[in-house]
Order: C-alpha cells, then structure tokens, then sequence
C-alpha cells in the first residue's frame, strides 16, 4: 500500500462570530492510497496556514511541505513518517503550526491504519482501559454572573454533571472574575463539578488570590490562569494554589510539553489530539502517567477530533473526565454522519474502525472554502 494523495480542505461555516471557538471553521488532511482506502485528519489552527504547510514545495532538505513527503509512503509506517516530518520540517516546524500540521496528518494516517486492519484506533494504541467517560460539557461564560448561571442550568438540565465556563470577560476585574464564578456555580447546583477556565489573563499571584477565591465555590480545576508558555509561573503557582491547576490546550508535540513534565508544573495536562496527533499523544500520555498527575483531552471542534480524543482518553490510565464542546455549531454537529456528544452526561468510545466517524460529504460540500492535492 502507499499514498497516491494528500488532500487539504479549509471549512468554514456562514457566520463566524468574533468569539474565542475554534468550531466555526475546520481544515482537513485526506490521505488516500492506492488501494482506495482514505484516512482524515483535522487540525485545530489557522486553517489557511496549516494548508501552506502541507501544500509548500520542496525548498531544501528540512524546509519541505508535507505533502511532497508523503507522497510514495506506506502510510501504515506512522511513527516513521512522523519522525521524517519532523525532520524535513526543522526550519519552519518543531512547535506550532508545523506540529499542528503534522498532527492532521498523523490523525489521518491512524485513521487509515485502522481501517486497514479493522481496528478501532484506540486498540491499535495497546488498548482501551475505559469504554465510556464523563462529560463535561464545556461552554464559554456568559456576559456576567447572571447569564452564566443560566448557562450552567441549561447544561446540568441536560444531564451532564459537570460543566466548564471559560474565557472572556474573565479577567476584567475582580469582581467580575467572583461573580462569573459565583453565577456558574449556582446554575450548576452544589453537586455538580465546577471547572473554570480562565484563559490566560492573570501573573502568578494574582491568580493565586483568583484560586484562593474560586476555592470557596469548589472549583474542581483552574484551567490557563497564566500565559501558555509561563512554565516556571504554572510550577510556582502548582505549588501553592488549594484549587488543582490545568493547562496544556496551547502546546503543541512533546518538545513543546516537555518543560511542563520535567518541572511537574500541573496538575492537569490537557492533550488536543488535533494539535499533537496520535503519535505525539501516546508519547505524552507515558512521561505524565509516570509523573503522577493526570491527563484529559481537550477539544472545542469537530466530531473528528471528538472521536480522536475519545480513541486517545481510552488508553490513559487515570483518565477522569471528557471534554464535550457543546457549542452551537454545524461544525461540531453536522461534520460527519456519526454524533459524538454525550447523552445525560456520559459518552461512549467509538468502537467502529479508525476513528469510527464517516465525513458528511454534502456538508463539506457546502462549506467548502479552499482544497488542494486532488488530481
């Protein structure tokens, strides 16, 4: 078997809002053989730059796009092919968007790899440990304390028994940062887990005092208090908040994980399958189950990266709880035929082969915007 094709395609949904959500558009790999097999892949970035990265033509032996070093391959070899990626892309890669890129790739080749052999993903990772999670559904804040509580209604009226609030306008003030706070957890009841996201808006000791204060409300985790690449801020303030802290959205490959595990700067790490890729990802799962802190997934677009993280989450060890984006999106919706969301709260792993998801082809169809690579 080798590749015959690599194909890129940029989605992107009629209205975008000028919102902090990844699922108002999507950029997909489609690597098909010539056997007529097809793995898919999706990366979660700029649509338009990661579709430059598999596009770019030879330049020099480690400045080369992906698709001119895929192209001939057995796409069954996935740790080789991501191990000369990494290689021939030394000049523009390493972190950021050429792992990003990189990681559609990677999604794609695993999808593919299943599929030939029949297998669901997660059993050819060593095998799945958990066969359903809990969901949290995860949801941006409302303007203030009052819309936020109905927001956490809605989700808890649903089913789900944990629900994360994120981003704007958490870091406005003070006050404001209580009364988000305060609001999520009367909608969601004194049961339910609280996870607050705050995306990346404070310095180390102000989010200390946030953490010291969003204790009183139980908050189960503080998710990117500080600036993604503060490593050494994330290990001081791991050390002293009485609220766990998460992180790890942002990184991109395991160079870009690395400091975080070595200096144990979390107690959290959040693995984005559509950010690091099947190969990166079992790699990271290893250094921080051997650290001791735990691992979820995160995941604010399609239902590709859904099903790939649910693949990846199987596999960890001490793996607690799912990230369920519950935006309102076609994206996240509509993107294949298979819907991956929770049902009162808990959502099974997908057991078809590959991810265990089929593309609606009429939806891309209809979204599409750009593609590259057909012949």
């Amino acid at each position: 078997m080798r590749i015959e094709r690599v194909i890129c395609q940029i989605l992107r949904i009629e209205n975008v809002a000028a919102k902090t959500a990844s699922c108002q558009d999507a950029v997909l790999v489609r690597i098909q053989t010539n056997t007529g097999l097809e793995g898919i892949g999706e990366a979660d970035s700029s649509p338009e730059v990661v579709k430059a990265i598999v596009d770019a033509p030879f330049s020099h032996n480690i400045a080369c796009g992906l698709r001119e070093l895929l192209v001939g391959e057995n796409p069954l070899e996935t740790e080789r092919l991501w191990q000369k990626m990494y290689r021939r892309t030394m000049y523009f890669g390493r972190k950021g968007v050429g792992i990003t890129a990189m990681a559609a790739v990677d999604m794609a080749l695993w999808d593919l790899k299943g599929k030939a052999f029949q297998q669901p993903i997660h059993c050819l990772l060593g095998g799945k440990m958990h066969s359903r999670f809990r969901a949290y559904a995860s949801i941006l804040f409302g303007r203030d304390g009052v819309e936020t509580e109905q927001i956490g209604r809605k989700w808890v009226e649903a089913g789900y028994t944990a629900v994360k609030f994120g981003w704007e306008p958490m870091g406005t003030s003070e006050e404001v940062d209580r009364d988000l706070v305060r609001g999520a957890r009367r909608g969601i009841g004194h049961d339910a887990t609280l996870l607050i996201d705050a995306g990346c808006v404070w310095d180390a000791r102000t989010a200390l005092r946030r953490a010291e204060a969003f204790a009183e409300q139980r908050a189960e985790w503080l998710e990117e208090p500080l600036r993604q690449d503060d490593v050494e801020g994330y290990r001081w303030l791991r050390d002293r908040s009485p609220v766990p802290i998460a992180s790890g959205e942002g990184e991109c490959g395991r160079e870009s994980f690395r400091p975080f595990i070595d200096r144990q700067a979390l107690d959290v790490y959040q693995v984005d399958l559509a950010r690091n890729g099947f190969t990166d990802a079992s790699y990271i799962r290893q250094r921080v189950e051997e650290s001791g802190a735990r691992l979820c997934n995160h995941c604010y677009t399609s239902p590709l990266t859904a099903a790939a993280s649910l693949h990846w989450l199987a596999t960890c060890r001490d793996a607690f709880l799912f990230e369920d984006c519950v935006e309102d999106s076609p994206l996240r919706h509509e993107l294949t035929h298979e819907k991956i969301q929770a049902v009162k709260g808990w959502i099974e792993v997908p057991a078809g082969p590959g991810l265990g998801v089929n593309l609606n082809e009429d939806f891309v169809r209809r979204h599409l915007v750009a593609e590259s690579g057909r012949s």
